[in-house]
């Protein structure tokens, strides 16, 4: 295998004294992709990316998807082509988590973009991730921004959720969505990983990391990573063990006690089995769901189940407690038995 990986990873990786930290570096990163040609997913907005900067004529750029989908690593991977040794004077990257106010872009992006080119024809990049947090007066500041400074400053806006970035923001912008990996792409990256790390994982702990990420690659790579510093062999067991979710046959008996067992009777088990393996509700919904839909039962039926679970972890997200969201959800299944046997 060569030094450098088809997804960007370089054995000769040098921190910024010199000395190699490649060794030290967390997956995600000793394996993100260095340039446009090492990504492997998203072909088309990469290929019309290729075909802007080719022409210099590169647009404002909205970003938008799931995690893990390769947004940063694109935008990334453009700087490193457009200014080489130059990025660090080029590109002002900022997480907008953390600097999120109107402040940041009335100091930092209007002081950064404000300052003029030496060569012609030339332009800086601004990169804004996680744009979703920022408030609605700083995006409002914002629009005002990329309208003034366009001759000399491109923005490249990443997100979320497209729908908490103002409209005057997205207007001004040409959108791009990421969609979830194909899993025929991840397991080729997962591949390319396992062999140069040498990891020990079986054929049924790459399926259980493919089913738990759903098209994410960051938290393939991280899950890997942490059950490869855990366990000497990978398998399906180790990799739920390692991220904290209820294994499959854990799944199946509780589905089995909904159906089944009475109310007090199920309650008293699945509380059980919560406090034994530390299991949390929501996960366990994540995962009941996909057994839900196997369910030989009337399309009424199914329905009510789904609608309720979705109501469950709606309440859960907005704080409710997991004991009663968990009688709830009991409920919700002795109802539907007897919608069947009616």
């Amino acid at each position: 295998m060569s030094d450098r990986m088809d997804d960007g990873s370089d054995s000769s990786y040098e921190g910024p004294y010199g000395q190699s930290t490649a060794e030290n570096l967390p997956w995600v990163e000793k394996y993100r992709p260095n340039t446009l040609n090492d990504l492997v997913s998203q072909k088309d907005i990469v290929d019309t990316i290729s075909r802007f900067m080719e022409s210099g004529k590169l647009p404002h750029l909205l970003f938008y998807g799931p995690p893990g989908t390769g947004k940063t690593s694109t935008i990334l991977a453009c700087a490193r082509q457009l200014y080489d040794k130059n990025i660090s004077s080029m590109v002002l990257e900022l997480n907008a988590s953390d600097d999120r106010g109107i402040s940041v872009v009335r100091e930092q992006i209007k002081d950064f973009a404000s300052t003029q080119l030496i060569q012609k024809g030339g332009f800086k990049l601004v990169i804004l991730d996680e744009a979703d947090a920022m408030t609605n007066a700083a995006q409002s500041a914002l629009r005002r921004v990329i309208e003034k400074y366009t001759t000399n400053v491109r923005f490249c806006i990443i997100c979320n959720y497209v729908s908490k970035i103002i409209p005057a923001v997205q207007s001004r912008c040409t959108k791009f969505r990421f969609a979830p990996l194909e899993e025929d792409l991840v397991t080729d990256r997962l591949n390319q990983v396992v062999d140069t790390e040498k990891v020990n994982i079986t054929e049924s702990g790459k399926s259980a990391l493919l089913r738990i990420s759903k098209g994410d690659m960051r938290r393939v790579l991280n899950i890997l990573q942490a059950c490869y510093s855990a366990f000497d062999v990978i398998s399906e067991r180790e990799v739920y063990l390692c991220t904290g979710m209820p294994l499959p046959e854990d799944i199946e008996q509780i589905r089995d006690w909904l159906l089944n067992s009475d109310f007090t009777a199920a309650r008293d088990s699945i509380m059980a089995l919560k406090t034994e393996k530390g299991l949390a509700l929501q996960d366990i919904l994540s995962q009941l769901y996909e057994l839900i839909l196997e369910l030989n039962v009337p399309s009424h039926v199914l329905a009510y189940i789904l609608d309720k679970l979705a109501e469950i972890e709606c309440n859960l997200s907005i704080g409710s407690t997991e004991s009663l969201q968990l009688s709830s959800m009991i409920g919700s299944f002795k109802l539907a038995v007897e919608m069947i046997a009616k």
